[in-house]
C-alpha cells in the first residue's frame, strides 16, 4: 500500500500533463479550423474528458488512501 501512495502523485502528474497536451492540441486545431480539426476535433475533446476522468479518479484514490 505504501508503494501505491508513493507512485500515485507521479501518475496524477502524468494524467494532468496529458490533459493539458490534448486540450492544447484541440484548442489549437479549432483555431486553425482546418481538415485536421474536422477529422480529429471531436475525438480530441472526448480523449480530454476521458483523461480528466482518470485524473479525478487518481486524485480521489490518493485522497482516500492518505486519509487512512
Amino acid at each position: 500500500m505504501e508503494s501505491l501512495i508513493t507512485v500515485l502523485p507521479y501518475l496524477i502528474g502524468v494524467a494532468l500533463v496529458a490533459v493539458v497536451i490534448v486540450l492544447g492540441i484541440g484548442v489549437f486545431s479549432m483555431g486553425r479550423s482546418n481538415a485536421f480539426n474536422a477529422r480529429y476535433g471531436n475525438l480530441l475533446m472526448r480523449a480530454r474528458v476521458g483523461l480528466q476522468a482518470v485524473a479525478i479518479v487518481l486524485l480521489a484514490l490518493f485522497a482516500y488512501l492518505t486519509s487512512q
